[in-house]
């Protein structure tokens, strides 16, 4: 049984040294017919023998016919999207933010955007562990299965300085020659082919069979480690240590000493992107140092450290058929326009947006036109230009009222968009207000979804928010396709949802310009929707980040008697309208105004701000004569030094910090 054990080992480590040869180095060292050899025997032995199976065997690269019911699962670390633009003088301003922050130019990283599905891969003690989508950036589906079949993605590694825990961030793709033979495969069995390899690529990753995973041919490039004991100082050094522990990274990732040398890479690959065996859709620039990207931080969908520069879009030409005019929950009248269908980066396009009356006034666009249409990194498609006029057609005049309850549309002073007054009776409005207030990022109530909110106002169940909270599954139990489990899951989905915090609530409301960091702001400053309600303007504007806009959008939403009676109805409903404050480690730091500034040996700038809170203190953005403290880490700022020493505010170190709270 020994020798039978020690076959099992010699043929994992042989097998997966020949896959990363082949797959990673692109320099394989035996034949395909010599692989599959040695591949069956061991698939033959670990059958016959399943207790000497290793958890990082090259068997499971060939999938197995275990159904994969996907579940959900919460990255330890978000998932965050990175900030785009398309234009160069937008990527120079996003390098004056960072220097203006860093008080220093920073060295950047570029590398290839490339086109595919991200994941999120775990290893523990060297063994990889979970694979995870992006999902909604929070949680993701669990794809183990799926992505263990990928050859270019290491079961196991070895190497110097591997943390006993880690995460690396990757896309998986699938490269042009394996996209061109699916297709011709599912051409000839009567199928219809994909779109393009990033549609081909998603929909691989979520098969259920896994066996037909493996036969599809991903590829993943990794471009990211995060840990809590990363044995690199800076982006590029993880990158090269990532290579040596045998994951792929892309061989054309460069250090850019300035800006210049970050435009010089974007034109060479804007033009040599064409040449690559695979899509990249543009180019990443990261800041390099990780002491650098700690002090930048991230808001709250985005790192500020970090931009994707995005490549100029297709285009493509087609005949303008005819406009539609939608309303959404705000009220605002968006012109979409029909189009004859057209074949636009792997998609076929029958719609595009026209944004609103300016745009149509601008492009003096008119039924019958052939008009150009690019995606530009939008979901739906937008028109950007005239080729030739329609000659008998007359120039669109943008509709007058309602198309949904008839109402005059308003067009208010400083707005592009029309607008819908009628909020509390035009069905799309109050639709699409009870849709947000039902979303993942707010009330997260998961057993409604869009179709289910029409059904039941149109059934005339639920008329605004509240009424959600009067449903009984008698009610809904009798509507088309709703089974017991559903009606069941519905109740109780709702009832659940009056366990979400104030900030969330408030978001959930729907106040026009009140987003979801804006309120948790509002949240934290005003405690409770009494004293929110009751705030003036002056009050409101006092709050980080609350200008005159929002502040004039929230009095004029609780100057509204419905509005008033909708909180009131949910307040009485059991939601939660008060901020439930956090217990409070010591009052040591009470009345006390703190900035902080640099990189810390024991916690992240994060975890300072919050502990400082803890302590009954104040984390301050700017130095003044009223700054009690600056706390001063590695790499501070030289100007907010000088500005402390200037206006004789103490400065203590991350030690005495310490000390100061006990």
């Amino acid at each position: 049984m020994e020798q039978i054990e020690e076959r099992i080992l010699k043929l994992s480590a042989e097998i997966n040294r020949h896959n990363y040869n082949y797959y990673v180095l692109s320099n394989p060292e035996i034949s395909d017919f010599e692989f599959d050899k040695l591949l069956s025997e061991l698939i033959k032995l670990e059958s016959d023998y399943p207790q000497y199976k290793q958890p990082d065997s090259p068997t499971q690269r060939v999938g197995n016919d275990i159904s994969n019911i996907f579940t959900t699962v919460a990255h330890e670390y978000q998932m965050l999207s990175l900030g785009n633009t398309y234009s160069e003088p937008d990527l120079v301003d996003f390098h004056n933010r960072v220097v203006k922050e860093l008080e220093a130019e920073p060295e950047y990283v570029c590398e290839l955007k490339f086109d595919g599905a991200s994941i999120s891969v775990s290893y523990e003690n060297g063994i990889f562990k979970r694979a995870v989508t992006r999902g909604d950036g929070s949680k993701g589906d669990d794809v183990t299965a799926n992505i263990k079949t990928i050859r270019s993605i290491p079961l196991s590694i070895k190497g110097e300085n591997i943390p006993e825990k880690f995460e690396i961030r990757g896309e998986i793709i699938m490269p042009h020659r394996v996209f061109d033979q699916l297709n011709e495969l599912r051409i000839s069995a009567g199928e219809s082919p994909f779109a393009n390899p990033r549609n081909a690529t998603s929909g691989s990753i979520k098969m259920i069979d896994s066996r037909e995973v493996a036969k599809r041919n991903l590829d993943c490039y990794f471009y990211y480690m995060m840990g809590k004991s990363i044995p690199a100082s800076t982006h590029f050094d993880s990158l090269k240590m990532l290579a040596d522990w045998g994951f792929k990274t892309s061989a054309d990732s460069r250090i850019c000493k300035n800006i210049d040398q970050v435009m010089d890479y974007i034109h060479y690959w804007d033009k040599e992107r064409k040449n690559l065996p695979y899509d990249i859709d543009g180019i990443v620039i990261k800041v390099n140092s990780f002491a650098q990207q700690d002090m930048l931080g991230f808001t709250a969908k985005t790192p500020k450290w970090a931009i994707s520069y995005k490549f100029k879009a297709e285009q493509v030409s087609t005949k303008l058929i005819s406009i539609d005019y939608q309303v959404g929950r705000t009220g605002a009248v968006t012109p979409v326009a029909n189009l004859e269908p057209v074949q636009l980066a792997g998609t076929v396009v029958k719609r595009a947006t026209l944004h609103n009356a300016d745009q149509i006034a601008l492009l003096d666009l008119r039924i019958g036109d052939i008009v150009y249409v690019e995606k530009g990194g939008e979901i739906i498609p937008k028109i950007v230009g005239i080729e030739t006029h329609e000659p008998l057609s007359s120039p669109t005049v943008f509709i007058s009222h309602c198309p949904e309850c008839g109402t005059e549309l308003i067009k208010p002073e400083g707005e592009a968009r029309h607008f819908c007054p009628n909020s509390d009776n035009c069905p799309p409005q109050i639709k699409g207000k009870i849709e947000h207030f039902i979303s993942r990022k707010a009330m997260n109530i998961d057993s409604l979804g869009e179709e289910t909110v029409s059904q039941f106002y149109d059934a005339g169940l639920i008329r605004n928010v509240s009424d959600l909270y009067t449903l009984t599954k008698e009610q809904i139990l009798p509507l088309d396709r709703m089974a017991d489990k559903s009606a069941e899951n519905i109740i109780k989905s709702i009832e659940n949802s009056k366990s979400v915090g104030f900030d969330k609530v408030l978001f959930a409301l729907g106040i026009r310009f009140v987003g979801e960091t804006v309120a948790k702001k509002l949240a934290y400053a005003f405690k409770n929707i009494e004293k929110l309600a009751a705030a003036t303007k002056e009050e409101l504007t006092s709050v980080d980040e609350i200008g005159d806009r929002i502040a004039d959008s929230i009095i004029e939403y609780f100057a509204k008697s419905e509005n008033i009676r909708i909180v009131a109805d949910l307040m009485n409903a059991g939601l939660q309208f008060e901020i439930q404050e956090e217990e409070k480690l010591s009052e040591n730091l009470a009345g006390l105004s703190i900035i902080i500034s640099g990189t810390f040996k024991n916690f992240s700038r994060e975890e300072i701000k919050d502990i400082i809170e803890k302590h009954g203190g104040k984390n301050v953005s700017s130095i003044s004569k009223n700054t009690d403290y600056l706390v001063a880490g590695e790499n501070i700022g030289p100007s907010k030094l000088e500005k402390a020493v200037k206006l004789k505010i103490k400065i203590i170190s991350e030690e005495e910090f310490m000390e100061l709270i006990g």
